[in-house]
């Protein structure tokens, strides 16, 4: 093949070595506008396990980059006058130009074409020039190629909310550095690290609008390193910063993070009668935010699978298929994580008001790729310090003693009101479609009482309708009714009794999403007969041509609706509930008056978000008057439809104040089902976003949720403040005894197991030592004498 690379960074040069040394015949070229030492980078950093990567892919450029490389292990978080140290983390940091140097050396060596200083501004010109096979466009972010192809690619780029500049110091860093600083305009961080004996990489960066009142817009750029040197002077101890674009004007070095994405990498041209593939490689495809240290990862990893698909394939176009959908993969999940860190560093307002120790901890898992088990194999000292801090505060804020030791937060206590948890965990509502005229039994019985003896702290049980109007299938439980009370009034007592969970009830209406049938014979799909009439904000059809059309409900309707949730509430009551949510969410009736667009009134209850929060508001204050004042109220809202002009996380965090301002005791933060167009992004853990930003900006406690699985999961999420309870629902159907098995898997001891399960599990212990002891004793016996000795017991 005749190959162009058109881009001399680190994806076309690696991409170029790794198809000449596997296939010498090769004709391989890589053109670069600038010369062979220009370069616009200072370091660039590589984790263990990519250096794994490329030592796999060409052990000499592989060697040759390891030796040039500044290794450590250590991470210093830098807040309000403390500092937080943790190791374990296997960082590299090598000079950009340096890596170049290396990889062009190797290309030179293998015998890689290498032309500089030559601008491509035609692509079939040039590949009529090398007679070309295959053209990769590997031009950068500002690729000139993916602009002049692009409704064959169909880039999105996002420019994101900080400002940042890359500058460079001659203060060495021991660790990798996060150092932030607070000034009268707002925050600063810079992100710092050494990538040779002599100097260091120092990122700053900075929110839009603290850049502007700073004054960084009018700046030179000696003015601005003058300034940047003042407000990080603690950490230079005297060294200047030094910028190396000095063709750039102060407020020109300054730039916003594009998030760029593609979502075509390959496109066929078309080039004198032949088809000729031009394919996407680096940041020219795909941007990753540099606070994980990505784009350079991607760009080596981009070169290192299109040159295993091209070998493994028995054609360029099935290989290049290949390598898009492989890579597009890797790239989204990658991308997923860095956003994820882009906007824990876009809020770092939002974090600072913790503790440095919980600030730090928050960086650490910011992307939630590192979780707290990584942490603890990475530097278990670190996580036992940070878990006894944190066990001894939730005692402390729940009236208890302090533990004797650490404590995985997730099995930490929690105090609301008067009610006290005994760890983190709870079991979500999830409805089960097996009442009978609303009034539950012995099926419910037998699902929540299981799951109060398993092990969680607090048991919700599932929506629970206030009217027989309200109910979303016939098979859904009410409070409206005194034998519904009673049959409630049963279970409550049961798990009170069995166990030390707390249980809760919410309380919902089902609005436009009623009369349905049960989900297995056919989701939000409307009864085949004896439906009932709907109503919600506005009128609406949920499900369009085929559900029924709710009418819009009018004041006698809400007032009738307001007073069915009272008599619910006291109901709830009288079964001894310890705790109540409103389902303000998923679209039902509350949820439907939230939403933009399912609201369209033009009464008092219609258009801005105060006005459309107003009823839900007002149903609230019934229901927070008819409840115990020493028992918690929880509200489940929607933090994101999902759907182009419905409610957003911003969104969220005012409907949280307004509700926190009301009285509401936590936010429980979902998301989604308010429309059948939304287009939701899932993932681990994808809605503890929401719960984090509600948390630590509207400043009230929350309940996280969404594929939440794994202690890990919960443990981190605790830890780093991002919600103060996980709610946990497939996991629990599964296994009722989740939370224990849990405790049992990380190797905590200290759950509480209800009684009934306490002689059983010594019976266990004492059965497993016998094991253990039997495994001891039969070492040098033959099979005969151990069984000889089983016989004998």
């Amino acid at each position: 093949m005749n190959i162009v690379c058109v881009g001399g960074g680190p994806a076309g040069l690696y991409f170029g070595l790794l198809m000449k040394l596997r296939h010498p015949t090769h004709a391989v070229t890589v053109v670069e506008r600038n010369r062979p030492g220009d370069t616009f980078g200072w370091g660039v950093v590589f984790s263990d396990q990519t250096l794994g990567h490329l030592a796999r892919a060409d052990e000499p450029s592989a060697r040759a980059i390891l030796q040039s490389f500044n290794h450590w292990d250590v991470i210093d978080v830098h807040i309000k006058g403390a500092t937080v140290t943790s190791h374990g983390h296997g960082f590299c940091g090598i000079g950009r130009k340096r890596l170049l140097d290396i990889l062009q050396a190797r290309c030179r060596a293998l015998g890689v074409e290498l032309v500089f200083e030559t601008r491509v501004e035609d692509v079939p010109e040039l590949a009529r020039r090398y007679r070309a096979d295959l053209v990769v466009a590997a031009d950068g972010v500002n690729s000139a190629i993916r602009q002049q192809y692009r409704a064959a690619f169909q880039p999105e780029v996002e420019e994101r909310e900080c400002r940042f500049v890359w500058l460079g110091t001659k203060k060495r860093f021991d660790a990798f550095t996060f150092a932030f600083e607070e000034t009268e305009h707002g925050w600063f961080q810079a992100h710092a690290y050494q990538y040779d004996g002599e100097t260091s990489t120092f990122i700053i960066e900075t929110p839009d609008a603290t850049w502007r009142a700073s004054g960084l817009a009018d700046m030179s750029q000696p003015e601005a390193l003058a300034f940047c040197e003042r407000v990080f002077a603690r950490h230079l101890d005297g060294q200047p910063l030094m910028a190396n674009a000095a063709h750039l004007r102060g407020s020109s070095m300054w730039i916003r993070f594009p998030r760029l994405a593609c979502r075509q990498w390959v496109h066929p041209l078309e080039v004198d009668g032949r088809q000729l593939p031009l394919v996407l490689m680096g940041d020219a495809a795909h941007t990753a935010h540099f606070s994980i240290g990505s784009g350079t990862k991607l760009a080596l990893e981009d070169a290192i699978g299109l040159a295993d698909a091209l070998d493994d394939e028995k054609d360029v176009a099935s290989a290049l298929a290949r390598y898009h959908e492989a890579r597009l993969v890797e790239v989204l999940k990658l991308q997923s994580a860095a956003r994820n860190s882009m906007e824990w560093f876009e809020n770092v307002a939002r974090y600072t008001g913790m503790e440095a120790e919980q600030f730090a901890y928050s960086l650490l898992t910011r992307s939630q790729r590192l979780s707290h088990e990584n942490l603890r194999l990475r530097d278990a000292a670190y996580v036992d310090g940070f878990e006894r801090r944190f066990a001894i505060a939730a005692a402390e804020q729940a009236g208890l003693p302090p533990p004797a030791g650490a404590v995985p937060p997730m099995f930490t206590p929690y105090k609301v009101r008067d009610v006290v948890l005994k760890n983190r965990v709870v079991v979500s509502p999830m409805a089960q479609y097996s009442a009978v005229d609303g009034v539950v039994g012995d099926f419910h019985l037998a699902h929540l009482g299981a799951r109060a003896l398993g092990g969680a702290a607090l048991v919700m049980a599932e929506m629970t309708c206030v009217s027989a109007d309200a109910r979303i299938t016939p098979g859904c439980p009410g409070l409206y009714t005194q034998e519904q009370m009673l049959a409630w009034k049963r279970i409550v007592d049961f798990v009170h009794t069995a166990s030390d969970a707390r249980i809760g009830i919410q309380l919902g209406h089902a609005g436009a999403k009623g009369s349905t049938r049960p989900m297995w014979d056919g989701i939000d799909l409307p009864l085949e007969s004896g439906n009932w009439p709907l109503l919600s904000a506005s009128s609406q059809q949920y499900i369009e041509g085929v559900s029924q059309i709710a009418l819009e409900a009018t004041q006698g309707d809400l007032e009738r609706i307001k007073d069915d949730f009272v008599r619910a509430t006291r109901a709830a009551c009288d079964a001894g509930f310890d705790w109540l949510e409103l389902h303000c969410a998923h679209g039902y009736l509350l949820s439907s008056f939230i939403s933009p667009l399912t609201n369209r009134r033009q009464d008092a209850y219609g258009g801005s978000l105060e006005n459309r929060c107003r009823y839900p508001l007002a149903v609230f204050a019934a229901v927070r008057a008819a409840w115990p004042a020493g028992l918690p109220i929880s509200v489940r809202i929607s933090s994101h439809d999902w759907v182009e002009g419905g409610i957003t996380p911003q969104d969220a965090v005012k409907i949280a104040r307004l509700f926190r301002a009301a009285g509401a005791d936590m936010i429980d933060c979902s998301s989604g089902q308010v429309s059948k167009q939304e287009r939701p992004v899932f993932g681990r853990m994808f809605q503890a976003p929401f719960a984090d930003r509600v948390r630590n900006e509207a400043g009230i406690p929350t309940i996280a949720v969404g594929s939440i699985y794994e202690a890990d999961h919960v443990n981190g999420i605790i830890a780093a403040g991002r919600a103060d309870l996980c709610a946990v629902a497939r996991p629990h159907l599964a296994n009722p005894a989740w939370t224990l098995m849990e405790a049992a898997r990380i190797g905590y001891t200290g759950a509480a197991w209800p009684r009934q399960y306490v002689a059983g599990k010594q019976q266990l212990e004492r059965n497993l030592e016998r094991e253990r002891q039997l495994q001891a004793a039969s070492n040098g016996l033959s099979p005969q004498q151990v069984a000889a000795r089983l016989l004998e017991g």
